[in-house]
């Protein structure tokens, strides 16, 4: 395993309730970012399908199942290009409907990801909630976790995931642009800093039934700085190179002896038991 590990974020505007057209753009973004020598390729949350659906039932026929035919023709060009992919979609399981993401590789689907953490917007007002822990998944580029959007509001997801040994938090996204400042601007650099992990947000663009997006996608080192980003408006590629040994070293030292903090070791679990006790905080 390489150090070194070059991630990218393709910002693109899905084109809603059109699969194939959207399928097209995914793999466009792959073979593009493959021949500039990307490891990881990032893109934004129901890339394949769009995002504001007006009711389930219009939702149903675009939501595929995992595995199915577009994870299937990824897989197939991961291994022709040696290179690992995270795409959001929707999946359908029976009569169950998931805002999901999927990481595939080389070697195929890896794994699948259903979005815990629902807002009552878009799909996700018509969606079942996820049904799966958080997971990291071991690769040859890293360690990677998965979540989708609305999940990095809750600190508790990434955190959970950089205790499991997460290496880079791939985040799909569709973040308003009403939202723009706090979540794009702030909330990722904020994540990748308190946990030490590389982040790679890839947000979408454009406008869909009356609401913008707010673009931005952006990779961040596990030291917090912003390594690349992307417009508030154009489809675009942005890349970041990242080292897995920066993301493992939980212990910074800045004076030896004098000035050292661990954000891993340094916390205090007994003093968090509230924050796990269903509808703590409630009004």
């Amino acid at each position: 395993m390489s150090d070194r590990v070059k991630i990218a974020a393709v910002q693109m505007e899905p084109r809603l309730m059109n699969n194939r057209e959207n399928l097209v753009s995914i793999i466009g973004g792959v073979s593009k970012a493959a021949a500039n020598r990307a490891n990881l390729v990032v893109f934004p949350e129901c890339s394949l399908t769009g995002y504001i659906f007006h009711s389930r039932e219009e939702a149903l026929p675009f939501a595929e199942t995992v595995p199915g035919p577009s994870t299937e023709e990824v897989a197939s060009l991961c291994r022709e290009l040696g290179v690992y992919v995270v795409f959001g979609l929707l999946e359908r399981e029976g009569d169950r409907l998931f805002n999901a993401a999927v990481l595939v590789g080389p070697q195929g689907l890896i794994a699948g990801y259903r979005k815990n953490h629902l807002p009552f917007l878009g799909i996700d007002r018509f969606c079942n909630m996820g049904d799966r822990p958080f997971e990291v998944h071991r690769t040859p580029i890293g360690n990677i976790g998965i979540y989708i959007c609305y999940d990095i509001v809750f600190p508790e997801s990434s955190r959970v995931m950089t205790l499991m040994g997460a290496d880079i938090l791939a985040l799909p996204t569709n973040f308003p642009q009403v939202r723009r400042e706090t979540l794009a601007t702030y909330v990722v650099n904020a994540r990748a800093i308190e946990n030490r992990v590389h982040m790679v947000a890839a947000d979408r663009v454009g406008s869909e039934r009356g609401y913008s997006f707010a673009g931005l996608s952006k990779i961040v080192s596990a030291s917090g700085n912003t390594l690349g980003l992307a417009s508030p408006d154009k489809e675009e590629i942005i890349y970041g190179e990242v080292s897995l040994a920066a993301a493992r070293k939980k212990r910074l030292v800045v004076i030896p002896g004098e000035y050292e903090l661990d954000y891993i070791k340094d916390r205090r679990p007994e003093l968090y038991g509230l924050i796990t006790e269903p509808g703590s905080g409630d009004a």
